[in-house]
């Protein structure tokens, strides 16, 4: 027990918890008990079910029977498969394409709304609306816009004399490959815009008018003045939409399930098609880790871009 005095009368108190108070106090223990909360999270939410998809992986594990080891058999199977050569192909092709798209549309509204005019907030909260709406629910309105039989754009097209059937959209390999990646070039320019006009915002106008009296042109500003400030920003931001791009699941599972005849499947959507549908766990946690050294080698490369541009 220890004690201490209050207006003269000894009041004692447990020795715990004065222990606890010195601990409290101290910088190093205080920043760990406020850390564990999330660090259990990320333990419990990331951390196992990614040391568990990698067991799974090595495992021949069915849903309802544990399996046994089996080494990279599952990744070797994988590679030799002509679906997961197209699954991935399909992948690297759609993300290529999507953020090739969502950078270049982006940039272009942010430095649209970065301009001065009327109801430029309205405008502002407007661009936001096809990035803050759930996935699912603006992917069920794409796939009644591109319904075969009441669509609206055929149905557009064929009123205006353009054609004479209805266009298969979703049921097209090429065709429903081009939807899925026009889908998701709509849904991710926002943040692209959004993310790159904060940037705009933060450089200076001073830059641009000792440009212009320089005699710089509108395009040589935008490549010496703009683009160097914000490249910092625009490097994070493609890496944030590369990551999520690879990793796409819902808005080609609501709109294709892979299909027609595996012809947009994405490694998320493979994998929890043979997975989940099929019961083959271990087939399906080795699609999803085939995305790990791909993103581990990209946010590497990220980072050491950004340490050389930082001169660190």
């Amino acid at each position: 027990m220890s004690t201490r005095v209050t207006q003269g009368v000894a009041v004692r108190r447990p020795a715990s918890t004065g222990r606890l108070n010195d601990l409290l106090e101290r910088e190093g223990s205080l920043g760990l008990i406020l850390m564990a909360p999330a660090v259990i999270i990320l333990a419990v939410f990331i951390a196992y079910p990614f040391l568990l998809g990698i067991w799974y992986s090595l495992v021949n594990a069915r849903i309802g029977v544990p399996g046994t080891f089996v080494g990279l058999d599952n990744f070797i199977a994988n590679a030799q498969n002509g679906i997961f050569q197209q699954t991935l192909k399909n992948t690297f092709v759609y993300t290529a394409i999507t953020t090739v798209f969502k950078l270049v549309l982006g940039m272009a509204l942010a430095l649209l709304m970065n301009q001065h005019f009327r109801f430029k907030n309205l405008a502002r909260a407007g661009l936001l609306l096809p990035w803050i709406i759930p996935t699912a629910l603006s992917t069920l309105a794409w796939l009644w816009i591109f319904d075969s039989t009441y669509g609206i754009i055929s149905w557009v097209l064929k009123n205006a004399g353009l054609i004479q059937r209805n266009i298969p959209f979703l049921g097209d390999p090429t065709l429903a490959m081009g939807s899925v990646i026009a889908v998701n070039i709509w849904r991710g320019t926002p943040f692209f815009a959004i993310s790159l006009l904060a940037g705009l915002q933060t450089i200076s106008q001073d830059l641009y008018e000792a440009a212009a009296i320089d005699g710089a042109t509108a395009w040589q500003r935008f490549v010496h003045v703009t683009l160097p400030l914000i490249m910092p920003v625009l490097t994070i931001v493609t890496l944030f939409s590369i990551i999520w791009t690879f990793a796409d699941f819902q808005l080609v599972y609501v709109l294709t399930r892979g299909g027609p005849t595996n012809s947009t499947h994405l490694l998320a959507t493979l994998a929890y098609q043979i997975g989940m549908t099929a019961g083959e766990l271990s087939v399906g946690a080795a699609i999803s880790l085939w995305m790990f050294p791909f993103m581990a080698a990209l946010v590497v490369a990220v980072l050491w871009y950004q340490r050389r541009e930082q001169g660190l």
